[in-house]
Order: structure tokens, then sequence, then C-alpha cells
């Protein structure tokens, strides 16, 4: 039996965004270092972790602290109230 197509199917294509080019895209892999480096001192805690996220509404970048067994948010920046009264006034 030839197994050797399905396997070929089970690594990740890589995917290219055309509205993405190649500098946003090495930004990208150095944020993602920084934040594996920052997290590897476990510089808040054995068991907490910093993570970068996109608020679906406001779209706009959050950094937070999560507990890394649980998931739940410890602390977030910048605050949940801060993003709704920028939708509410009009920033978002």
């Amino acid at each position: 039996m030839d197994t050797k197509s399905v396997e070929r199917a089970s690594h990740p294509v890589p995917v290219t965004d055309p509205g993405v080019d190649q500098k946003q895209v090495e930004e990208r892999r150095e944020i993602v270092k920084a934040i594996k480096a920052i997290n590897a001192t476990e510089l808040f805690g054995e068991n907490y972790e910093l993570t970068f996220v996109l608020d679906r509404d406001t779209h706009r970048p959050l950094l937070r602290i999560i507990d890394r067994q649980t998931r739940e948010v410890i602390r977030q920046l910048p605050p949940e109230y801060t993003l709704r009264l920028a939708e509410q006034i009009g920033l978002a």
C-alpha cells in the first residue's frame, strides 16, 4: 500500500497571504520569538504567561497575562472597560 501521498498531505502547507509582505511576516516572527523568550524567563511566575491577541470587536491588540493551567485572564492591557469606552465614543 502506498502511503507517501497521505504522508505528504499531513504536513502543513505554507500559505502566503497576498496582503502581508515579507517584512510584516518577519516582524511577526520576531514578536513571537520575544514572547517565547519572556515566557521562558517566567517573569510573571511559573504559572503565568504573556500573550498577545486582537480584540474581536475593536481589532486592537491586547496584552494579556494568563494562568497556564486554567487559561484565566489575570491581567489585560488595555482593560476591557477601556475597549468598551472606545467603542461607545466611536474610537473603535
